[in-house]
Order: structure tokens, then sequence, then C-alpha cells
């Protein structure tokens, strides 16, 4: 079956809209293709600096043909709407009508053959709507045209053709641009136009003319030559996907180069470096094999991460390039003129360092005043305030010195408004951490003031150090609390205020420290139960993304009662462990079954006879049979045990003694009649079964458990 290309060839598409920009005309084409009864056997999209590329395989030659059926007037209609009908139809006479019955009467139906349209029609009806109305985040017009694109559309490439034929040009026409057959390669090294033909065609002839189509393959070239370059020179790659996913985006002919910079500039924080080339030159930074102990000045290596993206030794005075060509001079020219660019740039950066060191994060305090965090919360140094005596608060709770964590909350925004910062914001706290070392303060303190903003998402680390840890808390439940106040809580997909990850924080800081911390008793106020409700529903999202059962989940958090009392989150993920292992049993879920059967009779018979009717205790002496006695006995034994386990918040255990009920639950169904004939009796079992609920409950709410 025929292929069909697509390429439109234009002055440049940025980096970061060529993934999207990829997906969409792959997403477009094919839904249009489909929606017109088209079929295909697979599409897949290419994108470089300069095009946007598409080829759809297996693609049929033309529409399947269609079959209408248009009902007409009834027969003996006047002669002027038997005309309109065969006009309106395409019938040359009545006799190409049927004639069909319905409950008024006989009428006409015309029966319309419609064949299918060439593919090469429909794609030519139906890319100039495509590219009008893409869907570019940012587009221009230029000229007198009317069209919006990216940047300015030059050519347009549209064949269909199958592997033994001649394609066949798509003809149309864009804003004057018409579709041909006509593209062009590497801007420097083939600029001449040339002659496509098929999709494998046009990809080796691109090869010839410099230009690598497929970003993944791009993407593949620059990690591989600039992982070998390094090596080459005893040095490693600081890996960073993100930045090969957009030098990707910037280069058709990756050409990787390697260039240095003076070893004083080493003196600088490694981040800073790395921020500086990454930032400014688009360059990967190197650094020295590990084995080589490198002292950070932070005293406490295992806390921090030296380098983004992996361990490793201290960075080296080289650095990593992507040309976009390859030069006479084997590109000296290009390294050189990179070098001149980020020794300035490196320059600024050792001043800002310097001049930052001059004052200390204890000066700076005062320039907070004159920040807003935010309009209803005040300033940044009033936000300070808030953090300081929350985190001295906290302090005790998590095994954390109170007066290193009101010094480090204290200063743990005051690298904002440092020059390093300033240029750098990705790399707050972290500048703090390094001026509040060269200050020689408390390493816990210096540690808490960079790790307070962690965990930034969920696949990073949560701070351990108890300093740290009263900070970061401190800094996310003010956050909460303070939006909750003035009632900016996320709605729908909207949370301008990043405030589910601030809640995520609080949950993973929590669990996975393993802290007990009644948090009804931090977010005191009239938003605590709404707040913490949020709270847990970011620890449902959290249990489910490690493979827990969300029913089992709301089964926990049902035995418990509203948002207050499930305010210690380590608690309730302990009892969702232990459900979730007691189900795990067949006793567990013969318990489950045998619930399910008494709660399904209570819940029938209260409808009956009225809510709260079988909650009295059983008349022992109305338990004539041995199941029924037996199953009292277990509930005797059970309820107890699972009280005590509970009161020792013991889950485990409390677990353990309900599953001992289930070969009684079971001997009970199988000898007993609950609604017996005889009234007594009957209430008498019902209140027993009403027992069993009621004992059960205590641990979990098992009518929330699927099954």
């Amino acid at each position: 079956m025929p292929d069909l290309l697509l390429e439109l060839f234009s002055e440049e598409i940025p980096a970061r809209m060529q993934a999207k920009a990829a997906d969409d005309l792959r997403r477009l084409v094919a839904d249009a293709l489909v929606e017109r009864g088209l079929t295909y056997e697979g599409a897949k999209a290419f994108t470089t600096p300069r095009r946007l590329a598409l080829v759809v395989g297996g693609l049929a030659a033309r529409q399947p043909d269609r079959y209408e059926e248009r009902k007409g007037p009834r027969i003996g209609a006047p002669e002027k709407a038997l005309e309109g009908f065969l006009k309106a139809a395409g019938l040359a006479s009545i006799d190409e009508a049927v004639v069909q019955a319905d409950l008024k009467g006989d009428f006409y139906v015309a029966r319309i053959h419609k064949h299918g349209a060439p593919t090469t029609e429909v794609v030519a009806a139906i890319m100039p709507e495509i590219v009008r109305a893409f869907p570019w985040p940012k587009s221009m017009r230029w000229g007198s045209g009317s069209l919006r694109w990216v940047r300015p559309l030059h050519s347009i490439v549209a064949t269909f053709a199958s592997p033994d034929e001649e394609p066949e040009i798509i003809r149309f026409e864009i804003d004057g641009v018409v579709s041909g057959d006509v593209t062009r390669g590497h801007r420097v090294h083939a600029p001449a136009d040339f002659r496509v033909k098929r999709f494998d065609d046009y990809v080796a002839n691109l090869e010839k003319a410099h230009v690598v189509l497929d970003a993944e393959r791009r993407r593949d070239i620059i990690r591989a030559d600039a992982r070998t370059l390094a090596q080459a020179q005893n040095l490693e790659l600081v890996e960073d996907e993100a930045l090969v996913e957009e030098v990707a985006g910037l280069v058709e002919w990756p050409i990787v180069l390697m260039g240095s910079f003076e070893e004083e500039f080493l003196e600088v924080p490694d981040e800073v470096i790395r921020a500086t080339i990454r930032a400014n030159q688009k360059c990967f930074v190197l650094r020295k094999p590990p084995g080589v102990t490198v002292d950070d000045g932070f005293g406490a290596p295992a806390t921090r991460d030296p380098v983004p993206q992996g361990g490793g030794g201290a960075l080296a005075n080289r650095f990593i390039l992507v040309a976009n060509l390859e030069a006479a001079d084997g590109g000296s020219a290009i390294v050189h003129g990179n070098e001149r660019v980020v020794r300035a740039r490196l320059s600024d950066a050792r001043f800002f360092w310097e001049t930052d060191k001059k004052k200390t994060l204890e000066d700076r305090l005062e320039k907070l005043k004159s920040i807003t965090f935010h309009e209803k919360l005040g300033t940044q140094f009033e936000r300070v305030e808030r953090i300081t005596w929350l985190a001295r608060e906290l302090a005790p709770l998590v095994g954390a010195d109170a007066d290193k964590a009101e010094t480090a909350a204290r200063l743990a925004k005051a690298d904002l408004v440092t020059e390093m910062v300033g240029e750098f914001p990705e790399l707050q706290g972290l500048m703090g951490r390094y001026y509040a070392t060269a200050e020689a303060l408390d390493p816990e303190v210096c540690a808490a003031i960079e790790e307070h903003y962690k965990p930034q998402g969920p696949s990073d680390r949560i701070p351990a150090a108890p300093v740290s840890v009263a900070v970061a808390l401190a800094d996310k439940i003010d956050t909460l609390v303070g939006f909750w106040a003035i009632d900016e809580k996320p709605t729908g997909s909207k949370d301008p205020y990043a405030l589910r990850r601030a809640a995520l924080g609080v949950v993973r800081i929590v669990l996975e420290n393993g802290l007990r911390l009644r948090l009804s008793s931090t977010l005191n106020g009239s938003i605590a139960g709404d707040l913490l409700a949020f709270l847990i529903d970011r620890l449902k999202v959290q249990l489910r993304e490690q493979g827990a059962r969300h029913d089992l989940v709301d089964a926990a958090l049902g035995a418990r009662g509203g948002p207050e009392a499930n305010d210690d989150l380590l608690l309730i993920v302990r009892g969702v462990e232990a459900l979730g292992k007691l189900l795990e049993t067949e006793d567990g879920k013969n318990l489950l079954a045998g619930y399910k059967r008494a709660a399904n009779i209570l819940r029938a018979e209260e409808k009956k006879d009225g809510a709260g009717t079988f909650e009295g205790a059983p008349d022992a002496g109305l338990l004539n049979e041995p199941a029924e006695a037996a199953l009292s006995a277990a509930l005797d034994a059970a309820e107890p045990a699972a009280a005590s386990a509970l009161q020792s918040e013991d889950f485990a255990g409390a677990t353990a003694a309900l599953a001992k009920l289930r070969a009684s639950v079971d001997a009970f169904f199988n000898a007993i009649m609950v609604n017996s004939p005889e009234p007594e009796l009957r209430l008498n079992r019902l209140r027993l079964l009403a027992r069993l609920r009621r004992a059960v409950r205590t641990v979990a709410d098992f009518d929330r458990i699927a099954g």
C-alpha cells in the first residue's frame, strides 16, 4: 500500500516546541484521514530545527465507496415535491427510486452510491485547514499573508506512492506556498534544492545533505560522541538528559567538540559553573573520575547531591559543546568562540560569588522586607518570621535542636537577595548553604538552608536530618495554611502556587522519615479539617502510586472517623499495610466474605425494623445452637484482643485477632438460619451479627473493600 510523505519547511522551529509539534502533526493528519474513512498501518512524525515531517505508511489509495439512503415524498405527492426530491438526490427520474412503507403509507427512497475520493484529493483538502489551524504555542504572520506559523513557511513536500510506483505530488497551496517534491538540506553544507520521492529516499537524501531527520538519533549521536570525547581525556560527562533534548533540537548535523576554561574558575561552586555553562551556552560540563576525595566545603557530603544527575568527582575545567556543522578547521574557531563566552560568563559568576560572600545571610534579612511573597500574605520577611516560629515548634516533635531549627529557618530565604540567585534562581537554597558554610555556621543549619525546599518533585529526595526536616515541614505547612486562609486552593487542574506539591512534600517527609505527628495541632484553626482532608487526598495518591489498593486506603481511613481523627499519617499507612496483609490470606478473604454477608443481611433487615434496632447486646441465654454460641465465644476473645492491639497501635495484631473469627463466621452461616420464624431468636441472631460488624469496623470499614 502507498505511503504519504509530508514536510513543512520553515525558517526555524524552537527546540522547546518541536516534540509537541511532531505529535500534533501526526495526530491531526491521522485523525482527519480516519474521519474520512482512510485506514493506514502506521504514522510517525519527525522534527529538525527547520522542518516538520510526517510519514503515514500503508495508507489506502482511496476512500471506500459509501451508500446513503435519502427519504423522499409519499406516493401521490405533488409534482413539485417529486422534482425537488429528484434534484436533491441526483436521480434522473422517479423510476430510479425505490418504494418503502411505514405506518402512514408508502414513500420514495433514493439509494445513492457515493464513490470514494482518491487519497491524494483528500490530503489536498485537509492539509491547508490543518496548517492554518496548527496549535503552535506562539506563531507569527509575515509579509501580507494571512497564515500564522511558528516562523515563515518556505516550502511544502507532499508525495504519495507505493514502493514500485513513481510518486504522485499532492497539489495544494497555502498562502502562496505551493506543495511539491522539493526540499533542501543543511543550511551551510547543502543549501541547494533537491527532489524527493518517498520516505526512504527522503531520509537517505537528507543524510547526504547533512541532515539527521530523527531527533532520537541526533540525541544518541550527542550522547555517544560526548562520552567518547570525555573518556579520551580521562573525564566523565555530567549526564543531562534535558540538555541533550534541547541541543538535539538546535542542530540538524550534530558535531561534538570540547572546550576549556581556566582552572581558577573551579573555585566557584560546581553547580554555579554548571548552571552558567548550561544556561548561557547550552554546553555540558565534565568531571574528574571518582576515586579522589574532594572537600566540597560542606563537611557532610552524604547529605548533598554534589552534581545533579549522578555522583562522581569534582568538575573539570573542560566542557562539551555541540556545533551544527563540520568546520574546515576542525572546529577550532567554534571552540574558541565558545571559550571566550564561557570565560566571560564564569568571570561574572566568580564576581557574584565573591561579592555575595562579603555580606552575611543575617545582614540580608532586612532586604526581604521589600519583597512581596503574596499581596494577602505579606512580604518574604513576614513569611520568614512565620516559618521560624513554626520550625521551632516542630523541632522537638521531629527530634531536632530547636535553636538550630530556628536559626536555619530565619536564614533559609536570605539567599533570594544575593547576586548569584538573582542570576540563577534555580540555585536558591543551595547557594544559601554555600554562603552559610563560608560563614562557618553549624553544618546542620547549613544543610537545612538548602534542603528546606525539598522534595521538589516525586523523584526528588527528601530531607532526613532532623533540623532539615523541621524547616522543610515548616516551609510547606506555612505555604498550605497561608493559601488556605486566603481561599486560594487548587481547583481542577489549576494549582498556580504548587500546593499539591507542597502537600505531597509534607506526606513524603512524614512517611519516609517515620514521623509521628498529630497534624491537627499544627494546622489549628477553622481551616484545619479542610486542609487535613487535602493532605489525606495527597496521601491516597502517594499510596496508590506505591501500589496500595484505593479501597483499602478508604477502609483504613473509614474506621478512624473524620479528618481530625486521621491526622497521624504514619498510623494510616500502618493500618493500610496490615489490612492488605490480612486480605492476602485465606482467613482474611473468607472473613471479608462473611462480613459482607452479615452486613447485607443487617442492611436489609434494618430497612424493615429501623436502623439501630439490632445494636443491643445479644442474649446469651438464647444462643441455643452450637454455631451461634461458638461465634459469640469467638467475639468474646477477638474484641478485647483487637481493642488492646489498637490501643498499642499494633495493627497487625488487631487484624490477626479478627482473622481468628473466620472459622466461627463460616460455621455460623452454614448452620444458622438468621431470620428464624421465632421473633426472639431472629432478633438475637441479628444482634450477634451487628456485634460482628462492630468488631470488624473497629479495625477497618470493610464496607469500603471491594470483593
